[in-house]
């Protein structure tokens, strides 16, 4: 294979893993957690998780920058 194909499809599954990790990293402090449903009031850990949540997507998407926005991508 391609130098160029096999650095593409490298690029390709750790953008999947990242993004594998970080639903399943949410998804369970959210439902186990029970921390993104709010019940008769706001709780500190719901204000954390959400907090923790759009942090982590901010980060995430400046690692797919990183990842994707390289010279190699010409």
């Amino acid at each position: 294979m391609e130098p160029e194909m096999v650095a593409f499809l490298k690029r390709v599954g750790k953008s999947l893993t990242v993004g594998f990790i970080w639903l399943a990293i949410n998804a369970t402090a959210a439902i186990k957690g029970d921390n993104a449903f709010i019940g008769n009031h706001i709780t500190i850990a719901n204000v954390v998780f959400y907090a923790w949540f759009v942090i982590s997507i901010i980060v995430m998407v400046i690692i797919f920058k990183k990842m994707w926005g390289g010279k190699d991508m010409e």
